[in-house]
């Protein structure tokens, strides 16, 4: 294609670092597990990032750890700090990128959470982000002394009701006591009054606004009702949709329905997740894939795959290189979310599937464990993955991409030292952050909750 063919010639990617734990959480085959408890070793890696001017650190949340087979799962790392609390020490560690903390609606309470994220906004110089989650099971809330008191079908309507109390709570802090001319530095908190059918409070905002404004909103959603939150409230959305069509489709479809809302629709940015393995050649890259993923996927991960479908510890019966067990699971229905469950609910259903594929493709289990869990990726030179990252940001797939490193702590140098040139020959990667903020150096503009009239009525409505 031409430049002038392009939906968007002129398009520039952003770059954010995903999960930074890396893909290795085994905690037996870690030479030093307790890295993922030394604060500097995280400074490490972000540091790195905004070396190869990330836009942001996004960061997911766990409120139980992970179980396999009733018990608890040592393969996936055994706990995860605060994401506030990590970002604090990492802010005072960094200067311009930005921290995106995924923070759950359902098991935690507007006025709390509103506090906290202004805090770390206001400390970072306007460099924070909430990734809004909507987690509804009963096995997670068990550890919050709320399992299941939320129905799968409320998750949302209980979202936008937190979201806008977080958001009238935000607004309650004059927006502008926080200026470049601190002689006119002014307080004027309002007391914020709510009774929704979730939530209740009357409160006074405790901190003022943050050089940006207002924390960035994201959110991961695609299901219809999710794609409508994120269109009403979200700046930046999460996928795992890549490649086109797909990725293209499902951008469009995001921009059409924020302008339903009174958006322009380029004001949300869109970041599917992708590992990038680059290396001077491609055929150097694909060595490294390779080596990569057979460490990633050992012998016993593979077997939990197959395990946490099948219902059973299946030590005896399983060759990891030879076909899927001749028995099939050994209960009908999951209806609990423990980790990581790849049913579906329907154990015999999914069984059956991957028996067909198998057969279909020629598989050994190993090889479906490789096909099944394998993740977006771009893999090879720094020029072969630039050409094809500089098409996909220009026909409108996407805005960035979260990048999740192939190791911890050091798992992404080849990515700043070789990729991002790279990028930048192409003309799709800055060469100096915008600004300070993270919405300035996303290119938002202020907040949606507070620009856009429909949103903002909702915010103001149940004051």
């Amino acid at each position: 294609m031409s430049r002038t063919d392009y939906a968007r010639p002129d398009a520039r990617i952003h770059l954010n670092l995903f999960q930074p734990f890396g893909p290795v959480y085994e905690w037996n085959r870690t030479p030093r597990p307790q890295d993922f408890y030394e604060f500097e070793q995280y400074a490490r890696l972000v540091q790195t990032a905004e070396r190869g001017l990330f836009s942001a650190v996004f960061l997911g949340e766990s409120l139980r750890l992970r179980e396999h087979l009733g018990q608890l799962n040592d393969i996936a790392i055994t706990g995860r700090p605060d994401a506030l609390v990590l970002f604090a020490y990492l802010a005072a560690r960094t200067s311009r990128i930005g921290f995106v903390a995924t923070l759950n609606t359902t098991y935690s309470e507007p006025v709390e959470l509103a506090r906290r994220l202004a805090t770390i906004d206001l400390l970072s110089g306007g460099r924070a982000g909430w990734n809004i989650v909507t987690t509804h099971n009963a096995w997670t809330g068990q550890n919050c002394r709320r399992g299941g008191y939320l129905d799968a079908q409320d998750r949302y309507a209980n979202a936008e009701e937190y979201v806008a109390a977080v958001q009238a709570i935000w607004d309650g802090f004059d927006a502008s006591a926080i200026g470049a001319d601190t002689s006119s530095w002014r307080s004027d908190p309002q007391q914020v009054v709510r009774r929704g059918r979730f939530h209740e409070l009357e409160t006074t905002a405790l901190v003022p606004s943050s050089p940006q404004g207002q924390t960035v909103y994201f959110q991961a959603g695609d299901s219809d009702e999710g794609r409508d939150f994120a269109a009403r409230r979200a700046e930046g959305v999460f996928t795992h949709r890549v490649e086109e069509p797909d990725g293209v489709a499902f951008t469009a479809d995001l921009r059409r329905r924020a302008r339903s809302y009174g958006r322009p629709g380029d004001d949300v940015k869109v970041f599917p997740g992708a590992f990038l393995v680059v290396a001077e050649t491609d055929a150097e890259a694909a060595d490294k894939a390779e080596h990569y993923r057979d460490y990633l996927f050992s012998d016993r991960r593979i077997r939990q795959v197959v395990e946490s479908v099948w219902g059973r510890d299946l030590t005896d019966e399983l060759d990891v290189d030879g076909d899927l067990p001749a028995a099939g699971p050994s209960v009908p229905e999951q209806t609990v979310a423990n980790g990581v469950v790849n049913s579906a609910d329907d154990p015999v259903r999914k069984a059956q599937e991957w028996r067909d594929l198998a057969a279909e493709r020629g598989f050994t289990v190993r090889q479906l464990a490789h096909h099944l869990l394998k993740g977006p990726s771009f893999v090879g030179s720094a020029g072969t993955i630039a050409d094809r990252l500089a098409h996909l940001v220009r026909v409108d797939a996407f805005d960035g991409l979260n990048v999740a490193p192939n190791a911890f702590p050091d798992g992404l140098d080849d990515v700043v030292d070789l990729l991002v040139p790279a990028l930048q020959d192409r003309g799709v990667y800055p060469d100096a952050y915008a600004g300070s903020t993270l919405r300035e150096n996303l290119g938002l503009p202020e907040s949606v909750g507070r620009r856009v009239p429909e949103l903002a009525l909702l915010a103001r409505s149940a004051r």
